[in-house]
């Protein structure tokens, strides 16, 4: 697959996973308590610096989306996948829910409080990833937030098939202080890194640790941040 497959490929295939990813993904969410914990804290920093609004960058069938509403944030869902958004429309039918691609955002420069990036990096090649990036910076205000959720670990991981549907789907494992840098060189500040190990027992079996990533766009001189925009 090259490059510029990736988008075609990717989204031809979760529009044919779409009903079967939300059955099976229903109630992961609420079995990770860290997975939460991280999710809340993006949240409260958003919400601290004026509320957004927060852009989920590969939503899928919006159930993380739908979380971060929960905790008062002004969230709308992107994603590649029509099949996807449909569900997440039906799903959470109160919500925002925009068809796009993370390499090309149809935002305005500075338009977000924060960003999400919750296992839809996964996909990006790594040739492309510092474009998904700097699209990310450039649709945040000065003091928005960045959250990077990904398997942790070295190569690549190719389906071709996924609960007997024809699958493309590249599942990109990169080592933390690798994105880290990328983010770093995107023009964001570090704030926090996390590793989680693989929960290999649990209801949502894992073959990798999962690694979280929280940075800020820096603020101007005489900013105080999204809040102050």
């Amino acid at each position: 697959m090259t490059d510029s497959d990736f988008l075609r490929t990717t989204r031809a295939s979760y529009d044919v996973l779409a009903d079967e990813y939300a059955t099976r993904s229903r109630g992961e969410l609420a079995a990770k308590p860290i997975d939460r914990a991280v999710l809340t804290a993006f949240a409260e920093l958003v919400l601290a610096d004026g509320g957004g609004p927060v852009a989920d960058v590969g939503c899928g069938t919006g159930r993380v989306t739908g979380y971060l509403n929960t905790l008062g944030v002004d969230v709308f869902g992107v994603d590649l996948s029509p099949g996807m958004l449909a569900v997440a429309r039906r799903d959470h039918p109160g919500l925002r829910f925009e068809e796009g691609s993370m390499l090309g955002l149809d935002l305005p420069d500075g338009e977000l409080g924060g960003l999400l990036a919750w296992y839809s990096t996964i996909h990006v090649p790594d040739g492309q990833l510092p474009q998904a990036l700097a699209e990310f910076v450039r649709v945040l205000a000065p003091g928005g937030h960045v959250l990077l959720g990904f398997q942790a670990g070295d190569g690549v991981l190719r389906l071709a098939e996924a609960w007997g549907r024809d699958v493309e789907l590249d599942f990109r494992r990169r080592r933390p202080d690798d994105v880290a840098e990328l983010l770093t060189a995107a023009g964001l500040t570090m704030r926090a890194r996390l590793v989680r190990e693989a929960d290999t027992e649990g209801a949502f079996p894992e073959r990798t640790p999962q690694a979280f990533l929280l940075a800020r766009k820096p603020v101007a001189r005489g900013s105080s941040g999204p809040s102050g925009q």
